[in-house]
């Protein structure tokens, strides 16, 4: 039988943002009971409405990054191919990294070998238990482990156009040299941040993957709703 399973963080009011951009706004602008003063609809049959204003950078939240968020020359997300953002995958456990802690080539390669799937094209997700211990507290903006730029040419080298990690960054907030952003760039490869419920993946083997973004103009990056579908 299919499951889905939503890997999506849900995006509330004044939640927590990678510690550099500013948090969401996101208030009732209308609801049922303001709208019934309009009097729309028929007498015998109100019609009401709710509506939500939202304010925040497209990288707040599960997210995908254009390259253009890293290269000025970079295509932006409303022109980079929407394949690159869903197909086969397989998530790595990497909960014995601690918080702070680097993921290198010999960690991807151990949750390669117990998860008994070669990484030949697939998205790579990478569960180090991060949310579960921090969200929705303040300090899961400071504590995301971070791979390392061996480990992100690792992937490349294998083919993962896409990977998702929990948390902000794909890189650690105390490391100012960004690595792994700077090896996405450079090999063209991205990633999906703030993934969440990344242990209900945790031994799956393969599955399917979906992060597609919203059709931004000259966009850095996009929200998403991620999901895996398991057969």
């Amino acid at each position: 039988m299919t499951k889905v399973v939503d890997l999506s963080v849900s995006i509330e009011n004044n939640m927590p943002a990678h510690k550099n951009m500013p948090r969401p706004v996101y208030l009732e602008w209308m609801t049922h009971e303001s709208s019934s003063a309009m009097e729309q609809g028929t007498p015998d049959d109100l019609f009401t409405s709710a509506i939500e204003f939202m304010g925040f950078v497209n990288h707040v939240g599960t997210h995908v990054d254009a390259f253009f968020h890293t290269d000025p020359q970079g295509a932006p997300i409303d022109e980079m191919p929407l394949d690159m953002f869903f197909g086969k995958a397989v998530c790595f456990d990497l909960t014995h990294i601690p918080d702070l802690g680097d993921i290198d080539v010999a960690d991807l390669e151990e949750a390669e070998r117990k998860v008994g799937v070669k990484v030949d094209g697939h998205i790579v997700l990478l569960n180090t238990g991060l949310h579960a211990r921090h969200y929705p507290n303040d300090s899961v903006m400071y504590n995301n482990p971070g791979l390392t730029a061996a480990a992100t040419h690792w992937l490349a080298d294998r083919g993962s156009k896409l990977h998702g990690v929990e948390g902000p960054s794909s890189d650690r907030p105390n490391w100012k040299e960004f690595p792994s952003h700077r090896v996405c760039r450079d090999r063209k490869i991205t990633h999906v941040e703030w993934l969440c419920n990344l242990e209900a993946l945790v031994g799956k083997g393969e599955f399917q993957f979906f992060a597609v973004p919203l059709r931004m103009s000259r966009g850095s990056g996009s929200p998403v709703r991620a999901f895996a579908v398991l057969d």
